[in-house]
């Protein structure tokens, strides 16, 4: 790779120290987790409190009824991944939709449900990494949903965008997010008091046990098997408005929270030469960044102070097309998915010489039995809607409104952790109002089409976009990194490895780079909307690049100058122990902490 490098621009010192550092999507989870840090705890304990800290300070983003994808390194061992994403209900069928005249899942209301997977998945990191009690990392976040959270302007922008629902159609959301007709304005305090009291009583279920881990079991079973999957279950058994425009029931019960626990997973490492990659299964979209990253290992990308050149985000670009329908055709929960040919280097080099001057329009997975879903040409080119519809994501020319969090923790043993907490948000469905939050809609990912590994069926994991990663250095586990972004994030994420590892800028010199993404394969959500030849990038790459751009056939739209991304990163250096943050300066909420 060939690198101009003088001066690339920073919006903020790239942090330094040796206890640890935290960095996450909003300053209060940082703050919680640095706080649990100094007061002794590990990475896992405070990435735990921060997770839970985020479920209250960005409610529009995640919620407790969401999921929790990480990966982690316990110092000295391999990195595991943490699998908290539940499965679909035992009664969610492809024929059940078919019956009720849909052939998408809806992507709002109570159809597309999934269980809930981030309790469980943040509680199973604490016992079996953690040192802190439940008390301990649970506290910050009943604090903040008790005595209130400064409401940012993007809470205030999604629940207006979404009152006349509330108002209409789902009124325990109303009653929460409405106070008074209105949403919580801009810069106010907003409790939500009866989740602190959920909180309270699971932990007071906990300490009716002794033992730190006994306890953490006995919260655990106290949401999958007690009242909150109680309180679920009787809620599901109500119609509600959804996308479709109609009211429908939920499919979700106790029983399918009951039957299923979190659980740990190997990784997909892949190898590239000093650098190694560390992502979930084919049962995220993880494994698109790699396969990007394997077509683009021998190409000569170049940065001048800094940014992108023209040809770097072209030869990015198309990688990410080629990566993204192999997504479509091959990824899901199933056992069979090909992943070591997909990426392997003879692979990679065929769908290398796929790749000309000119931007492509065509979808083109490899491999002679790929398949992609017969909806796919019918949502070409669709408008993605408004409201409630699909994941409150970026939209498709970058502007943000909401979508899933992000945190990163690294402390001064090697403890390192990256999670995607996601599912839950305040719109995706009704408030069950004995618990304070709502449930998730990550089951709109499922395809309605028999013979897919995305197809729908009872007990399986919908394919999701939420993606942390770990890099390893010599393999030992160095950076942590991640950010929100539905389809977005593995593109995004690319931008920032190749700023910091293929152009050698730090770690918020990257995140703080040009960033850039294409819309040109389906949407994971619906209405499942794709644009073939749609290049959306940040205005400093510069006139002249957006220029060439357009002349290699892209339509490039201009997001300005800083829309893309939220990313945030921690990273440790083997030889001297020195660790190192850095968070996104784009939205104004991520901040990295640490000493």
């Amino acid at each position: 790779m060939s690198v101009v490098k003088s001066s690339a621009f920073t919006t903020r010192p790239e942090l330094a120290g040796t206890h640890g550092m935290v960095a996450s999507t909003h300053w209060l989870a940082s703050s919680a987790g640095m706080a649990v840090l100094e007061n002794g705890g590990n990475a896992f304990d405070a990435a735990v409190a921060a997770g839970f800290v985020l479920q209250v300070a960005e409610p529009h983003l995640n919620g407790p009824g969401g999921q929790v994808p990480a990966i982690f390194a316990p110092a000295g061992e391999r990195p595991q991944v943490l699998c908290g994403q539940g499965v679909a209900p035992a009664s969610a069928t492809i024929g059940h939709f078919d019956d009720l005249g849909l052939d998408l899942i809806p992507g709002s209301g109570l159809l597309a449900a999934t269980v809930p997977g981030a309790w469980d998945a943040w509680l199973l990191l604490l016992r079996d990494y953690g040192t802190k009690s439940l008390r301990d990392v649970l506290g910050y976040a009943i604090s903040y949903a008790w005595n209130g959270i400064p409401v940012l302007d993007r809470i205030t922008s999604t629940i207006d965008a979404v009152s006349e629902l509330f108002a209409t159609h789902w009124p325990s959301s109303a009653q929460l997010w409405l106070p008074g007709g209105y949403a919580p304005t801009s810069g106010s305090l907003h409790s939500n008091r009866v989740l602190a009291r959920t909180w309270q009583r699971l932990l007071a279920e906990a300490e009716s046990v002794t033992g730190r881990e006994e306890q953490i079991d006995a919260a655990r079973r106290a949401w999958s098997h007690g009242f909150v999957a109680e309180a679920i279950d009787a809620f599901c058994t109500q119609a509600f408005r959804d996308d479709s425009g109609r009211d429908h029931a939920g499919l979700l019960t106790g029983d399918d929270i009951a039957a299923w626990q979190a659980s740990y997973e190997e990784p997909v490492i892949t190898d590239f030469g000093e650098w190694g990659l560390v992502k979930c299964g084919a049962w995220t979209q993880g494994p698109v960044l790699a396969q990007q990253l394997r077509i683009l290992e021998d190409a000569d990308l170049s940065y001048v102070d800094g940014v992108p050149t023209a040809r770097t985000i072209h030869l990015a670009t198309e990688a990410a097309k080629l990566a993204f329908a192999d997504r479509e055709a091959w990824y899901g929960d199933t056992s069979d998915v090909p992943l070591e040919w997909l990426l392997s280097r003879e692979y990679a080099a065929e769908r290398r010489a796929l790749i000309g001057d000119e931007a492509s329009d065509l979808l083109r997975p490899g491999g002679a039995d790929a398949r992609i879903p017969g909806m796919i040409e019918r949502t070409r080119g669709m408008s993605a809607g408004s409201g409630a519809i699909g994941e409150p994501t970026v939209d498709r020319r970058g502007a943000t409104r909401g979508d899933t969090v992000h945190i990163d923790v690294v402390d001064a043993e090697g403890n390192m952790v990256s999670a995607t907490p996601s599912g839950g948000w305040l719109q995706s469905s009704p408030t069950i109002p004995e618990l304070g939050f709502c449930l998730d809609s990550r089951a709109q990912m499922f395809w309605l089409e028999d013979g897919l590994p995305n197809s729908l069926a009872p007990g399986k994991r919908p394919r999701i976009t939420l993606s942390p990663s770990m890099a390893l250095r010599d393999g030992e586990p160095t950076v942590a990194f991640g950010t929100p972004g539905g389809d977005q994030q593995d593109q995004w994420q690319l931008c920032f490895w190749l700023a910091h590892v293929r152009a050698g800028l730090n770690l918020q010199e990257s995140i703080d780079a040009p960033a850039w993404h294409t819309t040109a394969f389906p949407s994971s959500f619906y209405p499942r909307s794709w644009t073939p030849k749609e290049l959306v990038v940040e205005s400093r790459v510069g006139e002249d690049t957006r220029a060439a751009l357009a002349e290699r056939g892209h339509d490039v739209v201009d997001a300005g100058p800083w829309a893309l991304g939220r990313l945030s990163a921690v990273s440790r250096e083997c030889g001297s122990g020195m660790l190192h943050a850095a968070a996104n300066a784009r939205g104004m909420q991520g901040y990295a902490v640490g000493r």
